[in-house]
This record gives structure tokens, sequence and C-alpha cells, in this order.
């Protein structure tokens, strides 16, 4: 046990160095406490055969390939870096996530569905997650202070691998969240949760998403993230470029923006065939 404490701690330590954000600092930790429960034994004693097994093992049970390549980052790090196993990071490997589209919802689709959400602080959140194209943990710790009219930018503290970036803020949006601010008068948090001195948590946000695609009688399986895909889809169908859209996004590599270009479908049946440019007659006349 003692030496399990210590292991855990160095883990810690060792992922500390490298800066990883809070979210994924935990997630490592918990993968790792999770696959020693499993096995009844402290993880250091587990072989690389033992890995695979559980990785099997989280494939039987039908995890999400998100889940799965998470525990083998976290195993690999475990063995790789804290028991200092260099073959960890060619044995242990992760799967191939499914390259599915992203789901994305019409103008008036989104129309619809804000409109059924409930409650004015959850309707605020989910119009600010469409409006600014944020992801669900950065909405929900949004600061008052995060909105900077004057430059008409959301600071957004702490996303996505622990990075700030600045998001748009639009006319429309920013006069929402004053009004929004005159009701409310919440204090550090924009979007305070039940707790005094916390913010709204991430599955208060998807329950009422939940909730309200019911009301809207939407057939789409809805999330939060579904609001983000959405945004970054209606702005390049509207015409702003991709690297742009990258970086209101927050996206480290341009491939991740890409994948809209698939589902910008106005895009799609705007952009003419280079066979229509050939001077070439394929069913002669009658």
């Amino acid at each position: 046990m003692a030496t399990m404490s210590l292991l855990r701690q160095r883990m810690i330590e060792d992922k500390t160095v490298r800066n990883p954000s809070p979210s994924t600092q935990q997630s490592y930790i918990y993968a790792i406490a999770k696959f020693s429960r499993h096995f009844g034994c402290a993880p250091e004693r587990l072989s690389f055969e033992q890995v695979r097994a559980y990785q099997l093992h989280l494939i039987s049970q039908k995890r999400s390939w998100s889940h799965i390549n998470q525990v083998a980052c976290a195993l690999r790090f475990f063995y790789g870096v804290t028991l200092g196993q260099a073959e960890a990071f060619e044995r242990i490997i992760g799967g191939q996530k499914p390259d599915k589209l992203p789901l994305v919802l019409s103008a008036e689709e989104i129309k619809c569905f804000l409109g059924a959400v409930t409650g004015l602080r959850n309707r605020v959140v989910l119009t600010t997650t469409y409006a600014a194209g944020l992801r669900v943990g950065e909405v929900v710790r949004l600061k008052v202070s995060s909105i900077d009219s004057k430059r008409m930018l959301l600071h957004v503290e702490n996303g996505k691998g622990g990075r700030d970036r600045y998001a748009m803020l639009s006319l429309r949006l920013l006069e929402i969240l004053r009004a929004y601010w005159t009701r409310t008068r919440s204090g550090l948090w924009l979007f305070p949760g039940q707790d005094p001195g916390e913010h709204v948590s991430i599955p208060a946000i998807q329950t009422a998403c939940r909730a309200a695609r019911r009301r809207a009688r939407i057939a789409k399986p809805i999330t939060v993230h579904t609001l983000r895909h959405s945004f970054a889809t209606h702005l390049l169908e509207g015409g702003i470029d991709i690297r742009i859209i990258q970086v209101l996004l927050g996206h480290a590599y341009p491939e991740s923006t890409a994948r809209y270009a698939q589902v910008a479908t106005n895009l799609l049946a705007r952009t003419t065939s280079p066979f229509d440019r050939l001077s070439i007659t394929v069913i002669p006349p009658d």
C-alpha cells in the first residue's frame, strides 16, 4: 500500500513537470487506479500482457474509443515514464478512433433548440456555447471578468490542454450577457452553480441540453458539443476562412478544423466540378 502511494505521488510529480491540465492529471491517476483494481494487484507488478488483457476488457465493455485511448495514454505514461520501462511506448498501443462526421444542426434547429431551453441561466449558457463556439468545460468556467467588451472577446481560461485563448464575442451576445448579468448580478462566476462560490456544473448543463432536445422534438442526438460543431460549420458556410475558424475554436491542429468542410453542405453544392470545364460529349445527340 505504501509502495502504491509512493508510485502514485511519483506519477503525479512526473505529470506535473509536464504542466498538464488538471483534468488530464486527474484522468491519468484515475485510469491507473481502475487498472490496478481490475486485477486486484499493484500496477507495477502487472505485465504488458495484463495491460493488453485490460484493453480487450474495455473493448468488450463497449467503452468509447476516446476512453480506451485515454487509458492507453495513461498506461503508457505510467510504465514508460514513472516506471522507466521505455518499451512501453511501443508495446502499449491505442486504437484508431472511428472517423465520424460531426453532427450539425441547421439554423432553424438551433433556434428551435435554444427556444426550448428552460431556466434563464441554462438558456444563456447554451446560447453562449453556440454564439462563441465554446466547449462545455469552457463555458461553465467563464467569469464576469472574462467579458472584454472593448475588444469584443471572451477570455477563456484553462481551456483544453490547459491553454488560455480568446473566443469571439458578438454584439448580440454581449447584449444578452449584459441583460443576464443585470438580472442575476452574479459574482465571480458568470454562471454560478447551486453551491456558493462554485460555477454551474457540466452535468447540469448536459441535463438541460437533453431536456431541451426532448421539448424541441428534435430526433438528432444533440449534445452540448453539437452546438460547437454547428457554430464552426455555419461560419464555414458563411464564407469565413477555415484558418480563422481554427483560431476561434482553439484547435491546435488544422486537421481538427478541416473536417467541418465535409459537413458544410452549401460549400459542397457551390463547388464546381472540374468535369464541368471539359469540352466533351458523353451522350451523343439523337
